[in-house]
């Protein structure tokens, strides 16, 4: 008798402990409800009380001073004071001092030279500035010819770039948006705003400003030039940033397309970790399995490179200061993120950034952060997306009806498997996976980006299309 009250005892407290597990694995992976979230908040400088709400759009050109562009030739001209590195290593310890030093060389004897040529590139495509929530808004508006609006379907669309990179990645992927020479049945309206605190757009003037602040921010700029209802793209910040606007907002968009399907959910990351014991149960086709496996690794390879992000979730105005003071601090910190983000085949090589993204492309994404003064204001983003107050929405836990389409390129950080992007997605739509690219698809290969996003606005079915 004894033993069977031992015995009934140890099934109790075992079935206890597995009741109370099952509430809290229960509790820890069930959707949530779509969150409150204010839509007006004043991010700009001063006391609400006094702010007068300017609605009107501003036509915006870059127009440099050529005393600017002196003072940056004479600050690159002064004797650089770095370290060798040390014998038999690339870049393995960070950006290559000698490469740094051609970089640099390149920067003022080169590039600096047809400033005129690269500040037409720049104002090629047509700017604007409008104030929403206190901040001036600078956004890039390009629309469909007449003759791409005659014979296409044409669609609003919000294109969101990420750090270290900014509207500049986009110059050649507008384009093919706006063409009507493209083979596609459609074309697009196309809205590349510089995010808050990047580029020509302003910061926000207290703390707080995370990416559910930015969505709605961005919507708001949609709503501001007359799009109730759009296409977001993004990668990088504007993959999270498309995704929260896409769960706050879902009856302003049409779709989202991603090039950085990536997912934190606590249910996420435990299928994660049981997908690697069977990958191929969970993919498409056994090629991609290396895309998100072996988990180990993956987190290994984050680990490695993601002191940036530490550094600037903690203390983005230290980090700032040093890239705000000197050019050349600015060109290392950044130029060190495109190198890895080439492939692991070119990372330790010399002309990797040159092979891949074309030296114009990247010092004129460069000179968006020199010229603006933005690092640190860019910086204080990581902050704010690691803060109690963001992480208390847990929004990769709430669910959104908004179609969704992934694009994963094969060098970009490890994205979700579809098993776990439908938890989140339910109207997950698209799902491709690409052997070659990396983080910066837009720069890299916007004509198989464009493709990509392309199926993805047919397989909606918009107008009858073929799904």
């Amino acid at each position: 008798m004894k033993c069977l009250l031992v015995f009934g005892l140890i099934v109790g407290v075992l079935a206890a402990f597995a009741g109370s597990g099952y509430l809290v694995f229960t509790d820890l992976t069930k959707p949530l409800p779509k969150p409150e979230f204010k839509d007006n908040t004043y991010w700009g400088p001063g006391d609400v009380k006094d702010y007068q709400p300017d609605t009107k759009i501003y036509e915006f050109k870059l127009d440099v001073p050529k005393a600017e562009i002196e003072d940056l030739r004479q600050q690159l001209n002064r004797t650089l004071k770095l370290t060798d590195p040390l014998e038999g290593i690339n870049f393995e310890y960070g950006f290559n001092t000698y490469a740094l030093e051609q970089f640099v060389e390149y920067w003022r004897e080169k590039y600096l030279t047809k400033w005129d040529e690269r500040q037409e590139l720049f104002n090629s495509l047509k700017q604007y500035t409008t104030e929403i929530q206190g901040l001036n808004i600078h956004f890039i508006r390009e629309k469909p010819s007449e003759a791409a609006a005659e014979k296409k379907h044409v669609y609003p669309l919000l294109l969101l770039h990420g750090w270290p990179g900014s509207v500049r990645e986009f110059f050649d992927f507008i384009p093919m948006l706006t063409n009507d020479q493209n083979i596609t049945d459609y074309a697009f309206e196309v809205v590349a705003p510089s995010l808050v605190g990047f580029g020509w757009s302003d910061p926000a003037t207290r703390p707080g400003f995370n990416a559910a602040e930015m969505a709605t921010v961005m919507r708001n700029l949609m709503l501001r030039l007359g799009h109730k209802e759009f296409f977001i793209q993004g990668g990088d910040w504007g993959s999270i940033i498309g995704s929260n606007l896409a769960t706050l907002y879902p009856e302003n968009v049409i779709g989202y397309h991603s090039n950085m399907c990536v997912l934190h959910s606590p249910l996420a990351i435990i299928k994660g970790f049981w997908g690697s014991f069977f990958p191929e149960k969970y993919l498409p086709n056994r090629f991609f399995v290396d895309h998100h496996y072996p988990v180990w690794a993956k987190y290994k390879e984050l680990l490695r490179e993601s002191g940036y992000f530490h550094l600037q979730a903690t203390k983005p105005d230290t980090i700032g200061a040093a890239l705000t003071s000197s050019p050349v601090s600015l060109a290392a910190y950044i130029l060190e993120k495109f190198q890895y983000c080439t492939n692991p085949g070119l990372q330790q090589d010399f002309g990797a950034i040159a092979t891949v993204f074309g030296l114009e492309a990247v010092l004129d994404n460069l000179m968006v952060y020199y010229l603006t003064n933005s690092a640190t204001t860019a910086a204080r983003f990581y902050l704010e997306n690691v803060s109690k107050a963001y992480r208390d929405l847990q929004l990769d836990r709430v669910q959104t009806p908004v179609p969704m389409g992934c694009a994963r390129f094969r060098f970009d950080l490890p994205s979700v498997t579809d098993w776990q992007l439908r938890d989140k997605f339910p109207n997950l739509k698209h799902s491709m996976y690409f052997q070659q690219g990396s983080h910066f698809a837009a720069l890299e290969m916007p004509g198989m980006l464009f493709n990509d996003f392309t199926i993805f606005v047919r397989k909606l079915g918009l107008h009858g299309e073929e799904m």
